[in-house]
């Protein structure tokens, strides 16, 4: 059987493939790189997609962390903002609920897909190795802002892209061959010229980018969303991987 997959980009574009394929959501700037650094210090995490989501969940957990921004502005009676940084650094292993302007929102519209892979840097190589064991047709979608495409993202998208061609794959248009091409031999550095890097700047964030950009390729897992919570797999553990990602 034919195996596929396409880029795309934008939060609300997660509602062409919810019924046909399974849904890769990357934000590496930051609420993807968040969940899988906060998953690999030992925290349960929940993406949610409005304020009152983030209330109702964490009302439903033992002593949560509120971890998040709208618009860029961490909201009132959250604990931190969307950061993976300050994540790396938190004592504990306590729930995080995040919340965020386009990668929980991401996620959100792709509830009901087969399966939904949360990759960012830190995990892209075990996510693509992950979707070639399990799947047949797949969406790589960045998270995007205010309309458009975030180059950090759709570089993580071609990058794992790439990979899914030497597994045998096929991109379903010209424009995800456009894509894959563009970023392929680029260097990560090229992120740190990307709007989302310099709003960072700008805002005295530099952080993030730093803790991006020194963390490539360095989780062997992958992170599985169920539409709820986010669960971390092993690379390697594939029997049981397997199965998650059918069940999901």
């Amino acid at each position: 059987m034919d195996r596929t997959f396409v880029i795309d980009a934008l939060p609300e574009r997660a509602n062409r493939y919810r019924d046909t394929h399974a849904i890769v959501v990357v934000d590496v700037f930051r609420a993807t790189t968040v969940i899988v650094t906060a998953l690999s210090h030992g925290h349960r995490i929940y993406p949610v997609a409005s304020v009152d989501e983030a209330a109702m969940v964490a009302r439903q957990l033992k002593n949560p962390i509120l971890a998040g921004e709208q618009g860029g502005v961490k909201p009132d009676g959250f604990d931190l903002n969307n950061s993976p940084a300050a994540v790396s650094l938190l004592d504990g292993s306590n729930p995080i609920v995040l919340l965020s302007s386009a990668g929980t929102q991401l996620l959100a519209h792709a509830r009901g897909a087969s399966a939904i892979y949360v990759a960012c840097l830190r995990n892209f190589t075990a996510t693509a190795n992950q979707i070639a064991f399990a799947d047949r047709r797949v969406a790589l979608i960045g998270a995007g802002t205010r309309g458009e495409a975030r180059p950090e993202d759709q570089m993580v998208c071609a990058w794992i892209g790439l990979r899914l061609l030497a597994h045998g794959f096929r991109a379903e248009n010209e424009a995800t061959l456009e894509e894959v091409a563009a970023w392929d031999g680029a260097g990560v550095e090229m992120i740190t010229s990307s709007p989302s890097a310099e709003y960072l700047r700008d805002s005295n964030q530099t952080q993030d980018i730093d803790f991006v950009l020194r963390h490539v390729d360095d989780v062997d897992a992958i992170a599985l969303y169920n539409g709820q919570q986010v669960s971390l797999l092993s690379a390697g553990d594939e029997e049981r991987a397997g199965l998650s990602v059918q069940a999901t």
